[in-house]
């Protein structure tokens, strides 16, 4: 009788048991749980809307201008070059849009890879490609130089004497006295060096290939490539990370497919010569022996390097490593 009777508590109040559990069962659900809790989590980030962003807005970019320059014959013939131009320009535009509002989205996202200071590894990693950024940008301008000179400078002078008195009758003797002056000084010049003497043609020809040209066809996609990857090294969010490295895959994919254009001569020419001595991935062309022999062809390039605009390159690229290698960087309150 007692076990159909309910057990009830000093309250009067009925007093339920749950069901037992099996033990298995317990045991068996705290060791699930946690991988359980793991792959739900990284296929929610890996699904989430700020990497969706980092992709999204930097593919919108690369297949617009893939496709609207893959076709620019059939439709400059169907809409003519202005309304051609016209959409163009704005599916570009839309489209840097969204890169620059995806941005926005992945700022600080989760999930986060690194703690609050980037790894020793991560640092060299983005010192280097960085300066690699910087490097190929500050070979494209003009070369700066030191705006003051000192100059030293010997010459000779010729004063004239006079001619004895018996020449005097027979009309003038020439006569001079050479002697050494050296003059010395300051002299303000102009910061940025336009008379570059290696860029001036040699043995009535210019060089075929010369500085950044060696390194890649494209130095302009790749230095915003290194930019890209050597920010992202610094940064814990994985939808950032992501976001950063896409130029990587724009340089590499829109270089290339405008080097297939050139070789059809759509919208511009690429010589089979300066196709064979170049190449669109930077340093292949110098590595695989292109260019001639690979010690000489790396000697030429460090020749032609514009010193004082690549030291500049290298030292900014060290400061903001030392500055963001820190730790310390603040995310966005989301």
């Amino acid at each position: 009788l007692s076990s159909l009777i309910p057990h009830t508590n000093n309250h009067g109040r009925t007093k339920r048991e749950a069901p037992p559990s099996s033990p298995s069962s317990h045991t068996h659900t705290q060791q699930q749980q946690p991988h359980t809790i793991m792959a739900t989590s990284l296929a929610h980030h890996l699904t989430t809307t700020p990497l969706q962003w980092a992709l999204g807005g930097w593919t919108f970019f690369l297949l617009e201008n893939v496709l609207l320059s893959e076709n620019r014959t059939y439709l400059l013939s169907r809409l003519g070059d202005d309304t051609y131009h016209a959409i163009y320009g704005t599916c570009s535009t839309l489209a840097m849009g969204s890169v620059a509002y995806g941005y926005r989205r992945v700022r600080g996202a989760p999930p986060l890879l690194l703690g609050a200071v980037p790894t020793v590894g991560g640092k060299m990693v983005s010192l280097v490609c960085l300066s690699l950024g910087l490097g190929i940008i500050s070979q494209m301008t003009p070369k700066l130089q030191i705006p003051v000179e000192y100059y030293g400078s010997v010459g000779k002078t010729t004063t004239p004497t006079p001619p004895p008195e018996e020449h005097v009758t027979n009309g003038p003797m020439e006569s001079s006295e050479t002697n050494d002056t050296v003059s010395r000084g300051w002299k303000v010049r102009c910061p940025f060096d336009f008379t570059d003497k290696k860029q001036q043609p040699h043995d009535g020809h210019v060089p075929p290939l010369y500085g950044v040209e060696r390194i890649s066809r494209h130095p302009g996609l790749w230095s915003l490539a290194f930019l890209g990857l050597g920010n992202a090294m610094l940064v814990p969010s994985l939808p950032q990370r992501v976001w950063l490295s896409m130029p990587v895959l724009v340089a590499f994919i829109g270089g290339a497919h405008t080097d297939s254009r050139y070789r059809r001569g759509m919208g511009g020419e690429l010589p089979k010569e300066y196709d064979d001595m170049t190449s669109n991935v930077p340093f292949w062309a110098m590595i695989t022996g292109r260019q001639g022999n690979v010690l000489e062809v790396f000697k030429d390039a460090v020749e032609e390097v514009k010193p004082l605009n690549a030291a500049l390159a290298v030292g900014a690229a060290g400061m903001f490593v030392w500055r963001r290698g820190r730790g310390g960087m603040k995310m966005p309150v989301r």
